[in-house]
């Protein structure tokens, strides 16, 4: 009865698939992404796991002492911010977004692109409200996407039926 391990390259897991007989040619789909079929993996007998170990998938590792002095700089030039001029505004986002190493969606990259133009925050809102409501306003740079496929993938505990 072997258990079989396979991997889903979109979601960077390792999942655990259990079959009544020897399987060497299905390929189940992820489990957690529904999308993709896995593919099979060389099993491991034991691995060593820290308790602790739980990735944030959500942001690169990245230097706290270096990222609390940016947020720190940062918050002290968002105190100079001139609030009628759109352009300081959307300077400040972009160094956020460059220090995050987070980049904006679509419709927040036209907006800020318009307020670096100088035009009235209000009427951007007001032209592209429905757009920006609807996607999320900040994506993972590929720099910063890459770092995360780098490291390990995390295992699913649950064997499932092949």
């Amino acid at each position: 009865m072997p258990i079989y391990e396979f991997y889903c390259k979109d979601c960077h897991w390792i999942f655990n698939f259990f079959s009544s007989t020897v399987n060497t040619e299905k390929q189940p789909l992820c489990p957690k992404c529904k999308k993709r079929k896995l593919m099979r993996q060389m099993s491991v007998f034991a691995s060593p796991k820290r308790g602790d170990e739980e990735p944030d998938m959500a942001l690169p590792d990245m230097d706290e002492t270096k990222m609390e002095e940016a947020m720190g700089m940062l918050a002290r030039e968002a105190e100079n911010v001139d609030e009628e001029d759109p352009r300081q505004a959307a300077n400040l986002m972009r160094k956020l977004t460059d220090l995050t190493g987070l980049d904006l969606g679509p419709g927040m990259q036209e907006a800020l692109s318009r307020m670096e133009a100088g035009e009235d925050p209000e009427q951007i809102e007001a032209d592209m409200g429905d757009l920006l409501e609807q996607e999320e306003p900040f994506l993972m740079k590929e720099k910063a996407a890459r770092a995360i496929r780098q490291r390990p993938p995390r295992v699913d505990e649950k064997i499932y039926d092949l």
